[in-house]
């Protein structure tokens, strides 16, 4: 699971020019699933997520949490973070979970947040989206998760 991970200050979502999804302060997800995803991969990245100290304290510090700060998560898939362009001009998509396997799992991560007590909303999962976000810092990370636990994060 490949995650780019958007300290924002609001974000949305537009299906066919309609609103969707809106958060306010929180923090943006932009989520590529892999074939070999499990649920164990899921809980790792909501519990990782949720606790990320990535909000200033008092002192501007980044040492508060989404949880800390009441902030919401933003949910969207996108299975382009899985896109090969090693070769040619046109990427190659062949490392990105086919629907029936990623669209679970992007469920269950909103809804692992939820379960957390974060305001969680979700993008349409094979839509064609609008993302607009408000990018606060900018604070932009990417975290990987496999076989239950962060594997790396850049």
């Amino acid at each position: 699971m490949r995650i780019v991970i958007q300290r924002v200050s609001s974000a949305s979502v537009r299906v066919a020019a309609e609103e969707v999804a809106r958060i306010g302060h929180g923090l943006c997800l932009l989520v590529g699933v892999s074939p070999e995803d499990e649920t164990a991969d899921v809980e790792a990245a909501a519990s990782k997520i949720s606790t990320l100290r990535v909000f200033g304290d008092e002192e501007g510090k980044m040492n508060r949490s989404v949880l800390d700060v009441g902030g919401e998560v933003l949910v969207v898939s996108q299975f382009t973070l899985y896109g090969d362009l090693r070769r040619g001009r046109r990427p190659s998509f062949t490392g990105a979970a086919q629907p029936h396997i990623a669209e679970p799992l992007i469920e269950d991560l909103a809804m692992a947040f939820r379960e957390l007590g974060l305001d969680t909303s979700e993008g349409v999962f094979g839509a064609s989206m609008e993302l607009r976000l408000v990018n606060d810092g900018p604070v932009t990370l990417v975290l990987e998760v496999g076989g239950g636990q962060v594997v790396a994060s850049k």
